[in-house]
């Protein structure tokens, strides 16, 4: 692949349109004003990282995992971009390195737009209620490329489908946001009919054109033998990077914070990516604070300034296989031995004491519930429009939600376009009320 064609600042659904007025912000970084200031970038306040949204302590949530997320990539593209710059000293189009940071901090914004209320429990509710719930009886009125996407419903898909999708009253375009900040938010980039055991694809069929033009645009690599498995934009790996840095590392300072981790444990965990000079320097700046909290937040800042120059390290010794499409794995697995210990050691601990703790259990379970119900009231109505409960229902949905859809297919799509744009907060007060169980003041 040639960096000169991934950089491309080209808008998805503008290709036509050339703009006379001139801008002083590049297009990369209209691209990330453009998400910050989106009604669904906004939603993700109220929705679920891990930890149920704040009571007496505030936790992430998908809002400030995003920025987290974004802070992290600017700085992993900012640093592949300067060294790249100078390698590539001849090209024309070098310059555009100056913008990897912009890219990737854009990308990093958008990366969890799609995901549905209730954390990844969301997910898994979705792709149950087709694959095991009452979902089933739909399977034999969509294609079987259709009925993957629903039983394997994934949220980095859904996202481009946000970013990209024309609803009803909406630009073509969706977002219009430019190709290489797309493409560098497709984890998996092939359908759900190529996503294997583990259920991860990166558009639904719904997006296969829009997809296959941005990848044709870029020249991204086909997977030999795959008409529809393409090789990952190579910025991919440093916004999935960025994720990875910032989730494992900041679900350890909130279980600190709940007390679900003590201050030994937490401590313990954080200097252990560490060792020598530098463990000896982190030590007695610590000793410098009496506040645990702090010192928390220290070793976190720390770890993730570790792992950033680490992954930006490999990202740049390996370019060559990265842009050949070779690059097995993620750029945290191929961090150093010592660091690969001691986030091995997080990530086991994560999973024992964190995602498996009552409180984080309490709402995958509600999650599910919830999720069920809206999905079964939804699907019912959209089926049967002219049923008197249905024309109530369907009245409340805003009009972008096409769902007098000619397809069983499409149907379907916009009732999980509209659960899945919820707050966890809308969500539940949507279940609600349709089970009767709260009213409208009057």
């Amino acid at each position: 692949m040639n960096w000169g064609n991934l950089l491309s600042s080209k808008r998805f659904g503008l290709e036509a349109l050339s703009e006379n007025k001139k801008h002083d912000r590049t297009e990369f970084q209209r691209d990330f004003d453009r998400l910050i200031f989106s009604a669904p970038f906004r939603r993700l306040q109220n929705k679920t990282q891990v930890f149920p949204l704040p009571g007496s302590v505030f936790v992430h949530n998908r809002l400030t995992h995003s920025l987290e997320v974004s802070s992290v990539g600017r700085s992993l593209g900012a640093n592949v971009g300067k060294v790249l710059k100078d390698k590539y000293k001849d090209e024309e189009w070098r310059k555009m390195f100056y913008e990897c940071g912009s890219i990737v901090a854009a990308a990093c914004l958008a990366h969890d737009l799609g995901n549905p209320p209730f954390g990844h429990s969301g997910e898994k509710a979705i792709g149950t209620y087709f694959s095991e719930g009452n979902g089933r009886k739909f399977e034999d009125i969509v294609s079987d490329d259709e009925w993957q996407d629903f039983i394997h419903f994934e949220g980095n898909a859904n996202s481009f489908r946000l970013l990209a999708h024309q609803f009803v009253g909406r630009r073509k375009g969706g977002f219009a946001l430019t190709y290489a900040t797309l493409a560098s938010i497709i984890k998996y980039p092939y359908p759900s009919s190529l996503s294997g055991e583990k259920g991860k694809f990166g558009f639904f069929q719904s997006e296969k054109e829009s997809f296959q033009s941005i990848a044709e645009q870029l020249g991204l690599l086909k997977r030999e033998g795959q008409n529809l498995k393409y090789c990952r934009h190579p910025l991919v790996y440093l916004v999935e990077a960025a994720d990875d840095i910032c989730y494992q590392v900041m679900d350890i300072e909130d279980a600190h914070k709940l007390k679900i981790l003590t201050t030994r444990e937490t401590i313990d965990l954080l200097t252990g990516f560490f060792s020598g000079k530098r463990l000896d320097s982190i030590h007695k700046t610590m000793s410098m604070v009496d506040d645990v909290n702090e010192q928390v937040a220290y070793l976190r800042s720390c770890v993730i300034g570790l792992l950033v120059d680490e992954c930006s390290r490999f990202f740049i010794e390996h370019e060559e296989t990265i842009l050949q499409g070779k690059l097995v794995g993620e750029l945290i697995d191929n961090i150093s031995d010592h660091s690969s210990k001691a986030y091995q050691d997080c990530s086991e601990l994560a999973f024992a004491r964190i995602y498996r703790s009552s409180d984080v259990l309490d709402i995958e379970l509600a999650g599910y519930q919830i999720i069920s119900t809206l999905l079964d009231k939804l699907l019912y109505a959209v089926f049967n429009p002219n049923e008197a409960y249905s024309k109530l229902f369907l009245n409340r949905v805003p009009m972008q939600y096409d769902m007098g859809a000619e397809t069983a297919y499409g149907k379907i799509q916009a009732v999980l376009d509209y659960i899945s744009g919820m707050t966890d907060v809308y969500a539940l007060d949507l279940y609600r009320k349709i089970n009767g169980m709260s009213l409208p003041v009057l």
